[in-house]
């Protein structure tokens, strides 16, 4: 059987390079995508050396050039994880802080390289036998998480990055519409706080530990769920669906 083909976008190091991982534990070949050409082609050669099938593909969300040509350098391709992202704020992340200069970067990568890179692949995606899309999001950009005082950021200021996840909850939606009769399915899910560059590892959870419900989502059945939002339960084994 011909293996699957899976690209995960920032995948040089944190969540998105155990996503990787497991993706290749399970067989598959596994594209890093990174802008650093550095990073990443040293990200795959250490995968590869743990015994996967990975390679490496230049890939800023970013720039319409550089989506262009990982488009036609990967061709076919069975999943597309959606993982690179970033967290800025000014100040004492305070909203009324944000400027509008750092609140454009954070959607830039988002969301607007969401857009980007997947109606780029959308046609690759659309000629494999089961498609699979997965947004990599966040608690904080759920409107029933953030509001709900038992939460442990209940009343955080979320600023760009909240909104720009939000934001992505709602492509993850949107999407789901257009392909409901399709053999794609698409999904997003929040890693909860991970101990990552984004958050200077001050999150308490392991990467390793936060990308197994992308990979589940990535491998799901023809009777998988499509167009949720998922999380580990409390026992970091039972998926669980997190409010909008």
């Amino acid at each position: 059987m011909t293996k699957k083909i899976a690209l995960v976008t920032g995948a040089n190091k944190g969540i998105g390079f155990e996503i990787a991982k497991r993706l290749g534990k399970e067989g598959l070949r596994v594209l890093v995508g990174a802008r650093s050409i550095e990073r990443g082609e040293e990200a795959a050669a250490k995968l590869r050396g743990e015994g996967f099938d990975v390679g490496f593909v230049r890939l800023d969300v970013t720039d319409p050039d550089s989506i262009s040509a990982a488009v036609a350098t990967v061709g076919d391709l069975d999943i597309l994880v959606n993982n690179a992202g970033v967290a800025l704020a000014d100040g004492d992340w305070n909203t009324s802080e944000l400027t509008a200069a750092t609140a454009r970067t954070v959607f830039e990568t988002n969301v607007i390289g969401v857009i980007a890179v997947t109606n780029a692949f959308l046609p690759a995606l659309r000629r494999a036998p089961a498609g699979r899309i997965v947004n990599v999001s966040s608690e904080v950009g759920s409107f029933g998480f953030i509001t709900d005082p038992k939460q442990p950021f209940a009343g955080m200021q979320v600023g760009a990055y909240g909104a720009s996840k939000s934001a992505l909850n709602m492509l993850t939606v949107s999407y789901a519409t257009e392909l409901k009769d399709s053999t794609v399915k698409i999904n997003a899910m929040t890693p909860g706080y991970t101990k990552t560059d984004l958050n200077k590892n001050e999150g308490w959870r392991d990467p390793a530990l936060s990308a197994k419900v992308a990979a589940d989502l990535a491998l799901l059945d023809d009777d998988g769920p499509h167009g949720g939002f998922f999380q580990e339960g409390l026992e970091y084994h039972a998926e669980t669906t997190v409010p909008w």
